[in-house]
């Protein structure tokens, strides 16, 4: 997580609900860039409880955070240089307390897990345009 809280945070910060003492941990409320309030209860890995994760979750009243407001959020608790995750558990280790609530997730003992190839995501430095155009070639090829 940041060493250095962002201004943004600051400022949202929940009285009575965080730590001011302890950086980034407690709760916040701001905010998005979709113009949607988002609510936002982080912890460090120095938490006894935490067992060397950071974690960060983000709510809103109606709906879930889109990915847009997620990558807001990334950018405001950790630098951009750091991998962070947000898990898709077995259905038997589901925990639901909020309808409208996804986490992000960083392993300070593992910090760098193995990520699937770049390939199977996209063609770096490829346009949206490009990639259709591309995606009709190869497929006019196989058919």
């Amino acid at each position: 997580m940041r060493r250095v809280i962002p201004t943004k945070l600051k400022t949202a910060r929940l009285e009575g609900y965080s730590y001011p003492k302890s950086a980034l941990a407690g709760a916040f409320q701001l905010m998005g860039p979709c113009g949607t309030s988002l609510r936002i209860i982080s912890n460090g890995a120095e938490h006894p409880d935490a067992h060397g994760w950071e974690h960060v979750s983000v709510s809103t009243e109606r709906r879930c955070p889109n990915w847009e407001e997620m990558c807001f959020i990334k950018d405001l608790f950790w630098e951009e240089n750091e991998l962070v995750i947000q898990y898709h558990v077995p259905k038997e280790d589901h925990i639901n307390n909020h309808p409208y609530v996804l986490h992000l997730w960083k392993d300070t003992h593992f910090p760098h897990p193995r990520m699937p190839p770049a390939n199977q995501v996209g063609i770096k430095g490829l346009s949206h345009e490009e990639s259709r155009k591309l995606g009709r070639r190869m497929y006019r090829k196989e058919t």
